[in-house]
């Protein structure tokens, strides 16, 4: 993933925050960004088998997970321990500003 510096992350995270109240609506706020501007569906590689990013959702445990599929088989993994593909996807940098976020 292609590192942003610190300022621009901030203003990622102020524009998808700006009107949340808690850190409750602010994950509501980053996932949404996420959600509305991650360039679906896209193929990574995870324990070195491929598979195909699908979706992102907001676990009932709060955490924000990729829908990864291959073949029948569905997995989600947290968006924070998923390794993305090079090029980045687009809008990956509001799963960077997320990471930030989460620290």
């Amino acid at each position: 993933m292609s590192a942003l510096d610190p300022a621009t992350l901030d203003t990622l995270i102020e524009e998808a925050t700006i009107d949340a109240y808690g850190e409750d609506e602010q994950l509501t706020g980053l996932f949404t960004m996420i959600e509305e501007n991650l360039a679906l569906p896209f193929t990574t590689t995870v324990l070195g088998v491929e598979v195909s990013v699908v979706g992102v959702e907001l676990a009932e445990d709060g955490r924000v997970v990729a829908r990864c599929t291959r073949g029948s088989v569905r997995q989600d993994i947290g968006i924070l321990d998923l390794p993305l593909p090079e090029p980045d996807p687009e809008g990956s940098q509001w799963i960077e500003a997320y990471r930030h976020w989460a620290r």
